[in-house]
């Protein structure tokens, strides 16, 4: 039997992912919050492993898994919140600058008399939050279960710029250590259901990038679809579709030009505008792509909106959805697939994480690679390809007159002069001084 020595509901959802049986105990101590010599992981891993004790002392055997969880800014550590008016003041002070999260994981096989400790940590960057954007998250959002006082996998990553670290420590458990840590303890039948009794991996030829590409479990096309289906579930559940049929004809319409010259056919594809006021465009694993309306307003004809589109339409070529969620500290796909599996009752946690994590960007590389194709499928359907490099300088003025939106377009892509760059070497034209002086000074 597994139990964890916890309360946290975040916590029991993300294990529930693993396929896992299990029963939460909480061991009821009091978390120290003071750091001695040893640093901020010594104390994250004492704390997870007096959780684990005082539940293994209630149980005659099994496997006790315990964590703590603490944010450290300045010097500072930041726990749970004591209440709303804490959790405000918390919230706005940690979002003025980056932070380490930090999660101490103990486990205890009871059975064998033994015992491993270990610990991760990931640094976050935030938008700076406004009074009413902290008021308009928790009445959505409760913060007081949440070191820190705000989620990730939930509408607390519209103001979480990027994270560099495991995303499953954000979340409020390593899954990648703990699986680790498994290993090590030698808990094989546990990791043999973690695993969902699945071996071996696909390797498949990218005629986009050129090179044979490892896809883990044989995560076929059909998989893939399966996925994005899913997700789409839960996107069109929290955002509004916008109600202009002219609006969603003209982006399908240019979609459907772009997907007919792209170097996949192996997928229908389907575009579709949310209500949405930023300025974004995301695509999800199987052939998904939404435009948020705010970007379209800021478009001056079809030829800019054409290259927007067909930069989405490259992410989805080149499989990068999938690359990403599987080389999120390793198990992410593994668990969203065994959670659309028919039958599965963690669809919904499952497509949360994967959209979440997608949302959050995808690697320089990768973003690169899809400016280069998206210009030339672009040309290929008929379209100006200089529309989106017209598209960047007007971003990139935007900006500069005034601060990021929450969860813009620039917020997950490159420097502009990379940009620029990849997209001037497409169309066979030279870069200028101005290209090289155009660089975006605020991601970080």
């Amino acid at each position: 039997m597994i139990y964890l020595a916890t309360a946290s509901k975040a916590r029991k959802k993300l294990f529930s992912l693993f396929g896992l049986r299990f029963m939460s105990i909480t061991s009821g101590i009091r978390e120290s919050r003071k750091v001695a010599d040893s640093g901020y992981a010594a104390l994250v891993k004492k704390n997870a492993r007096k959780k684990a004790r005082v539940v293994a002392g209630r149980v005659k055997n099994g496997i006790i898994i315990g964590a703590d969880t603490i944010v450290v800014q300045d010097g500072k550590i930041f726990g749970k919140p004591k209440n709303f008016k804490h959790a405000r003041k918390m919230l706005k002070r940690i979002s003025k600058k980056p932070q380490w999260l930090y999660t101490g994981v103990a486990v205890i096989d009871k059975d064998k008399n033994k015992t491993l400790i270990d610990y991760e940590k990931t640094k976050i960057y935030m938008d700076k939050l406004a009074d009413r954007e902290i008021s308009a998250y928790f009445s959505r959002v409760s913060p007081l279960e949440m070191a820190g006082s705000f989620d990730i996998q939930g509408r607390g990553a519209f103001f979480i710029r990027r994270i560099e670290g495991c995303f499953f420590n954000v979340v409020g458990l390593p899954l990648r250590k703990l699986y680790l840590m498994l290993q090590k303890l030698g808990l094989l039948g546990i990791i043999a259901i973690i695993s969902f009794g699945l071996t071996g991996c696909s390797t498949e030829y990218n005629i986009v990038t050129g090179q044979e590409e490892t896809y883990l479990y044989g995560y076929s096309t059909e998989k893939e679809v399966q996925l994005g289906r899913a997700i789409v579930k839960q996107v069109e559940k929290e955002y509004e579709a916008v109600d202009d049929p002219l609006i969603q004809k003209r982006v399908e319409d240019i979609g459907r030009k772009i997907a007919s010259v792209c170097d996949r056919k192996d997928i229908d594809y389907y575009f579709k505008v949310l209500a949405e006021e930023e300025v974004n465009a995301v695509s999800l694993p199987g052939g998904y792509v939404y435009i948020n309306q705010g970007l379209i307003e800021k478009v001056d004809n079809d030829d800019e909106l054409a290259g927007v589109i067909a930069h989405e339409v490259a992410h989805i070529v080149a499989r990068h959805s999938i690359k990403k969620l599987q080389a999120l500290q390793g198990y992410s796909v593994l668990m969203v697939l065994g959670a659309v599996t028919p039958g599965s009752g963690e669809v919904l946690a499952a497509a949360n994480a994967a959209f979440t994590t997608l949302l959050l960007g995808y690697s320089r590389e990768d973003e690169l690679l899809a400016d280069k194709l998206g210009v030339r499928y672009s040309r290929l359907a008929g379209y100006d390809p200089r529309g989106m490099l017209n598209f960047l300088d007007k971003l990139h003025e935007i900006n500069r007159r005034k601060p990021l939106r929450p969860h813009s377009y620039f917020r997950t892509h490159p420097y502009m002069s990379d940009r620029v760059r990849v997209a001037k070497e497409e169309l066979g034209e030279k870069m200028d001084f101005k290209d090289y002086i155009n660089i975006e000074d605020t991601l970080d």
